[in-house]
């Protein structure tokens, strides 16, 4: 059963009852039979389009009982081609086939009946006596198959004719879908790609904001670090010995015009998005203790093993975990005693070790320690050493914070290279 519309549905009935008024006032006849045959064919034509199969079998149904009772053919018979065209235009490929059988079939049944059943129409005569009577009577046989084959068959290839159309039409429609939803799916997949590179490049740019503020906050707390100290130093010393001022004023501007420089291409690389600047290496550090001691710190830098060629990254590492350190030791260590910085250079990696004391005066928080015993800073202080773990984790490594016996010792460690170069450290 196919779905139709209601008004499909009401447009069937309508012809089927119109076709069986017209049969039934224009084509009377006394055969008792008529009204049956007529109602039979009506309802063939109701289910043409909604079941073409059963439609079909009605008919051939209605058919056989009209030859078998010998009625003569009425208009209603029309709706056999009614039936045939839907059974092409309609019905399924089983039902169409069929219905093409049918119409040779019905071709021959009707050509037969027609002729021998009903002579009169016709007006052949019941003897045949003579060759010209036999030429006349196949050649009646043949017009009446032809007759009927047409009558029957070109309903059904005007049903196929449209079936062929709408399934084009169909197919052109799906092919059209398709494509539609394959240009969605291609614009879907660009999107796609353009929001993930959107993303990383996102990413990127948080990354390299990051890396410029950690390179910032160790510029500027360690230029300030020196310089504080070194003015606190100046005016201690002012009227005792007022030649050192003048020490410490040389370098606190040259300690100032570092980070001034340093700052402005960190900020000329936040600003513009220029390529990296020349950074700070592994053999910077002399110059970075000098400084140091310079503030007022005394260091004892020593290394051990040999030393293995690092990528610009650890080294970039190394050096701004080690100014941190000794930054953090200006700034909240005792400056009187000795700052231990020890390099232990080994096959696969390095453990640099820092160790400052603690001033007596500056406490502990007990929350400030985790489980392990090693030392959590108080984030309201700064991101010293969070900068200092972040930055050894990106390098590969690991770092840790602890106190014992008074002191503060940082340790990091860092995977290193085979030997290629040697670094020296004094």
């Amino acid at each position: 059963m196919r779905r139709l519309t209601s008004r499909q549905v009401v447009a069937d009935v309508v012809v089927a009852v119109a076709v069986g008024l017209i049969t039934l006032v224009f084509d009377v006849h006394a055969n008792p039979f008529s009204v049956l045959i007529t109602l039979g064919m009506v309802v063939s034509l109701v289910f043409r389009r909604l079941s073409p199969g059963t439609a079909l079998s009605i008919a051939w149904a209605v058919a056989a009982f009209e030859m078998l009772t010998l009625s003569t053919p009425q208009v209603s018979n029309l709706a056999i081609c009614a039936v045939l065209y839907a059974t092409a235009a309609y019905g399924s490929q089983r039902i169409k086939w069929i219905g093409l059988v049918s119409v040779g079939v019905g071709a021959a049944i009707g050509m037969f009946y027609v002729t021998f059943a009903q002579f009169a129409i016709f007006g052949v005569l019941h003897d045949v006596s003579t060759v010209t009577d036999l030429v006349r009577l196949l050649l009646q046989i043949g017009i009446t198959f032809l007759g009927f084959l047409a009558l029957l068959g070109l309903p059904w290839v005007g049903g196929q004719l449209v079936r062929t159309r709408v399934d084009a039409r169909t197919s052109r429609d799906a092919q059209l879908v398709a494509e539609r939803e394959a240009a969605r799916a291609e614009g879907d997949a660009a999107r796609a790609e353009r929001e993930a590179a959107r993303a990383e490049r996102d990413i990127a740019v948080e990354q390299e904001r990051s890396r410029i503020a950690r390179d910032m906050h160790d510029v500027v707390a360690h230029s300030l670090a020196v310089v504080i100290a070194q003015a606190d130093g100046a005016r201690y010393s002012y009227r005792a010995d007022p030649d050192t001022v003048e020490e410490s004023l040389t370098t606190i501007a040259a300690t100032a015009r570092e980070a001034l420089v340093e700052v402005r291409v960190l900020l000329g690389q936040l600003r513009h998005s220029q390529g990296a600047a020349p950074q700070p290496v592994l053999g910077d550090l002399e110059k970075l203790v000098e400084q140091m001691t310079t503030a007022g710190l005394s260091i004892d830098l020593r290394s051990s093993g040999t030393p293995a060629q690092l990528g610009s990254n650890r080294q970039l590492a190394i050096y701004r975990i080690v100014q941190e350190s000794l930054t953090n030791v200006l700034r909240h260590g005792d400056t009187k005693a000795t700052v231990d910085v020890l390099f232990d250079w080994r096959p696969d990696d390095l453990t640099i070790v820092i160790a400052s004391t603690l001033l007596p005066s500056a406490p502990i928080d007990p929350d400030a320690l985790t489980t392990s015993g090693q030392f959590r800073p108080d984030e309201r202080r700064g991101h010293g050493v969070v900068g200092m773990r972040e930055r050894a984790t990106l390098a590969g490594g690991t770092l840790t914070t602890h106190q014992a016996g008074g002191r503060f010792i940082v340790r990091a460690n860092i995977p290193s290279t085979a030997l290629t170069q040697e670094v020296r450290l004094r």
